[in-house]
């Protein structure tokens, strides 16, 4: 328990309690790709074809998100919950990192696909506004909920132990095999994809979120843009392109932040926060 300045004791989750996230997140995720991997008629004929917008498709993305949720309240309870999820309100940060989430992330896909080849070969995907419109809120509501789980809670139970650079490294590699039974499906993202340079670029990206985290002072909103980012439908498939990229951002982030990445002095720790200000700081 931690007092905050109102005498008010902010329960917060302990360390250990990255274990049972780790346990829920991936028997989740994974428990319900490997029913239609094993089993592939019967789920089929009882669900429908998994899909990138199946229900149980979300489910298993959502998995990081409800496992933190339940962690949160079972030590936190209502108020402790309603703390976490005012972190969402930490929209400030500096104009370097709104300019890399709105205009430097696109630069990288376009990068990639420039070196892929297919800048300029492939068609717009969108044949109308509508359609547009659709898929950006289809994936507004899907990979940026994951961040609930990953820097909601994962990520600064693991500051608590590493410094962030080590922190985001870890989280970056579990974030990426957590992602592995998607390959295995048709019909997903990552099916088209090849692991080992997906993993490599999951553990850049964290990296990189990790320091824009700790900048923004434990905000989820910021890394829910990022994400969103990342798999705008907009951007091009550069894919495996994409990732020499992103890993070389990483690198520019860690080399301007040095001091920040190797100290855990700045770190952000609490997954409950002792309060919310109305200015949208902690």
């Amino acid at each position: 328990m931690i007092t905050d300045s109102s005498g008010v004791n902010s329960p917060q989750v302990p360390l250990i309690s990255l274990l049972p996230f780790l346990l829920i997140t991936f028997g989740l995720a994974w428990g319900i790709i490997a029913l239609f991997v094993l089993l592939p008629e019967q789920m089929t004929l009882l669900f429908g074809q998994l899909t990138g917008q199946h229900p149980l498709f979300y489910l298993a993305v959502y998995a990081p998100a409800i496992s933190a949720f339940i962690l949160v309240i079972y030590y936190g309870g209502v108020e402790g919950f309603r703390r976490y999820l005012a972190r969402l309100l930490l929209w400030r940060g500096s104009l370097a990192w709104y300019a890399f989430l709105i205009i430097g992330i696109p630069l990288l896909f376009f990068g990639g696909s420039a070196l892929k080849g297919n800048l300029f070969t492939e068609a717009f995907p969108f044949s109308s506004a509508q359609t547009l419109v659709a898929a950006l809120l289809f994936m507004a509501i899907k990979g940026p909920v994951e961040e609930f789980g990953w820097r909601g809670l994962a990520l600064p139970l693991l500051q608590r132990k590493f410094t962030p650079f080590w922190a985001g490294m870890i989280l970056g590699s579990i974030w990426g095999v957590w992602h592995f039974p998607a390959f295995l499906l048709s019909g997903t993202p990552q099916s088209a994809w090849s692991f080992t340079p997906f993993f490599i670029g999951s553990v850049a990206v964290s990296v990189i979120v990790t320091q824009l985290f700790n900048a923004s002072r434990g905000s989820i909103l910021l890394p829910a843009l990022m994400h969103f980012q990342l798999i705008n439908p907009v951007w091009p498939d550069a894919q495996p392109y994409d990732t020499i990229f992103f890993v070389v951002a990483a690198l520019l982030v860690v080399c301007f932040n040095r001091k920040v990445m190797f100290n855990r002095e700045w770190s952000v720790t609490e997954v409950i926060p002792q309060s919310i200000h109305s200015s949208g700081r902690p």
